[in-house]
């Protein structure tokens, strides 16, 4: 038997799965294309409105670009925290070491069940091979380096340290506590220093420098997000100064240098003065003999003063045992723990760290200080600032420029392909929206704006450019068939729906694994997302638009000259 007429035309459904879903996705996908392509018509019909209201959107959202802020590479979450701790002047380093155990022992506490292991490394690094390959700050027996590893290697170590700066700064008054970097980019990037800004002060007069340092820093504090504030020079260093008394050493026949050396081998050994091995003749081995006085034995300023001066003239028939306090003065004083020089001139750095504040912010700030003090610096004195931060402008200002040179490079390729101005022109109006995606995306998931987010926006400009080149061709076409300008943009933003909603969706896809990590590329990618977001939006609604507008209101003729 035959089947009916009206069966004839119908086929069984498949039973394969993925050909009854391709079947659904495209009628579902039909459906929606049609309704979109109702919704262009009647944005066409109202395109003077539609264009004028989406384009001041547009510009104002890119107001937006001023509230994120400025940071060089955001900060990542991480499973270290690099911490120094720098004790009274002075502290001894067995001292500094017991402190440095307590501090762990409070971290532990401050931070439960986060902390995995606490490595502290206390004083000045034993040999340059250590202080080479061992970026620190530490300048003396009363700093410590503590190394904290966390369980999760993607803790948010930023509120880690405030909660330990906060703990920390109550427990131990008098003690500083500044953290460094501890992931290797920001490391790079302060070329070993350890805080994105580093104000320099130099100067052949130490003294006034560091006095005008010093007011510096109780400015930088005031800074809203400026945390770790410190010099890294010491001026006041317990030091007992020993000056001798060149008339009373004569008389006793005692030199300067007789003092000197008796004084170095009573508190740091022989080896200071006179280096002598013994050889081991049973393994031919050579071992450094150093001859000290123990150092219980040296515990006050009367065991200074108390400390023999023997002649180093063997000709000297004078046996008689002369004491250090009779011929030099000791007295207490403040000295520099270290010196350190730029350009031959003695160098202050000024080391300042942002905290719950965009990097540029804290930077501008820092800026206006430095200027406001300018007449209240030593005359000799010269003040720059150095760092990751002042390399940060250099990189905004090239990727910015990179940015519209694009758009300037994209829009006259295009005129050499399409032989028009205009066309270009009508491509690139949808680049105004994929600007306005960028700030909106940085802006809602709180992305400051940073060198990765830059270059996610130049990578946007470019595939929003080549889906409205998809629209404006096919646009261009139907025009030259039937030469209705509202009809050829109906007809290029339905027939291209598809294309414009793939390429778009491949990129924006494949962006997501990026931007949802703790990456320093998660700005990058989420400012492809919003800005691919927006400029689909664009390409599909304002650019058939705008079409309809400029080819509408242009006579035949023109419009075949232009095509």
């Amino acid at each position: 038997m035959s089947k009916p007429p009206e069966q004839h035309g119908q086929s069984e459904p498949s039973r394969n799965l993925f050909i009854r879903f391709q079947k659904g996705f495209e009628r579902r996908f039909d459906q929606f294309r049609e309704g979109y392509g109702h919704r262009l018509e009647r944005v066409i019909a109202n395109r003077n409105t539609f264009v004028k209201i989406t384009l001041l959107i547009a510009l104002c959202s890119l107001s937006l670009f001023f509230f994120l802020g400025r940071d060089y590479f955001p900060e990542i979450r991480s499973g270290v925290i690099q911490m120094h701790m720098r004790a009274p002047l002075g502290t001894r380093i067995e001292v500094a070491g017991r402190l440095a155990t307590l501090v762990s022992s409070s971290i532990e506490e401050l931070l439960p069940g986060q902390v995995e292991n606490i490595v502290s490394n206390c004083g000045l690094p034993v040999g340059p091979h250590n202080l080479a390959f061992i970026p620190t700050p530490t300048i003396g027996s009363q700093d410590c380096d503590l190394t904290i590893l966390l369980g999760n290697e993607k803790s948010p170590v930023w509120d880690f340290r405030r909660t330990l700066r906060k703990g920390l700064a109550e427990r131990y008054p008098g003690t500083e506590f500044t953290f460094q970097p501890s992931d290797l980019t920001a490391k790079i990037l302060n070329f070993g220093a350890p805080a994105p800004i580093d104000v320099q002060v130099n100067g052949p007069d130490m003294y006034p420098n560091y006095e005008f340092a010093r007011k510096l820093v109780g400015k930088f504090r005031d800074i809203p997000g400026a945390v770790d504030v410190v010099i890294q020079q010491t001026m006041r260093t317990p030091t007992l100064m020993v000056e001798g008394n060149r008339t009373f050493g004569l008389g006793v026949n005692r030199t300067l240098k007789d003092m000197a050396d008796n004084l170095l081998m009573t508190t740091a050994g022989s080896q200071q003065v006179d280096q002598i091995y013994w050889l081991d003749p049973s393994t031919g081995m050579s071992y450094l003999i150093n001859v000290y006085t123990p150092q219980p034995q040296i515990n006050s300023l009367n065991s200074i003063k108390t400390v023999p001066v023997d002649s180093s003239d063997n000709t000297s028939r004078d046996h008689e045992v002369q004491l250090l306090g009779n011929l030099a003065d000791i007295s207490a004083e403040g000295t520099p723990g270290v010196v350190t020089h730029g350009n031959i001139m003695p160098l202050f750095n000024i080391y300042v760290s942002a905290e719950g504040r965009d990097l540029g912010g804290v930077l501008t700030d820092v800026e206006k200080v430095v200027k406001s003090m300018e007449h209240e610096k030593p005359r000799s004195a010269e003040v720059e600032i150095h760092g990751q931060a002042s390399l940060m402008h250099d990189a905004y200002f090239q990727l910015i420029f990179g940015l519209f040179a694009a758009i300037a490079l994209v829009y006259l390729l295009i005129v050499v392909n399409f032989q028009s101005w205009l066309d270009p022109f009508i491509i690139i109006t949808a680049l105004p929206g994929a600007l306005a995606g960028i700030a909106w995306s940085l802006f809602l998931t709180h992305t400051r704006l940073s060198e990765p987010a830059l270059t996610g926006a130049i990578m946007t400009m470019g595939t929003a450019t080549a889906n409205s080149i998809l629209v404006v061709s096919y646009a261009r076409e139907r025009l030259q068939e039937h030469g209705d300008a509202v009809l050829a943009a109906v007809e290029a933003g339905t027939t291209r729906f598809r294309p414009v909603l793939m390429t778009a969706s491949a990129m924006i896809m494949g962006m997501v694994p990026m931007a949802t990590g703790y990456s320093t590329n998660a700005p990058l990618g989420r400012a492809v997302i919003g800005g691919l977001l927006v400029a689909t939006i664009f390409t599909l609604f304002f650019v058939p638009c705008v079409y309809a507008m400029i080819y509408s209101r242009r006579p035949p003729q023109q419009k075949e000259q232009s095509s």
